[in-house]
């Protein structure tokens, strides 16, 4: 961040450090009852949480048609690498709105060092791409 700082500002070079990089392997979200069956299924996944109504999973699709889960779309998931303040209000909503704007469905998994952004498969590149757009246009606004 520079000296002459403003939230403005801090949005501006948060978005201009985004390093957008698609990750390998594709992923499903199932859920599935917390009970005794769940841990192979949370051993392996990438994310889950457990809900009053039982436990939600990122997983592997390879691992979903393994253990049997029931799921829907397919998806690629982008991690988000970024230098990001964490007083630094607006980067989430200028990802998400310029995905709308393409009409990409993405959800948002943040973690302690990056968050971590789930596209369907077949949008994962147009995603990628319309992400280090937003990010080559805020840096070209700092120059």
């Amino acid at each position: 961040m520079t000296d002459d700082y403003s939230p403005e500002r801090a949005l501006q070079e948060s978005v201009a450090s985004l390093a957008p990089i698609l990750q390998p392997g594709t992923f499903v979200y199932c859920s599935m009852l917390h009970n005794a069956d769940s841990g192979d299924a949370m051993a392996v996944a990438r994310a889950f949480f457990i809900e009053d109504q039982g436990v939600s999973l990122i997983i592997p699709r390879t691992e979903a048609v393994r253990l049997g889960l029931i799921f829907d779309l397919t998806l690629r998931q982008i991690t988000l690498f970024a230098n990001i303040p964490p007083d630094v209000i607006g980067v989430t909503r200028a990802v998400l709105r310029t995905l709308e704007k393409r009409e990409i469905p993405a959800n948002v998994v943040s973690a302690a060092h990056s968050d971590h952004i789930f596209v369907p498969a077949r949008r994962a590149d147009e995603a990628v791409e319309a992400l280090r757009s937003l990010q080559k246009r805020a840096s070209d606004k700092l120059v």
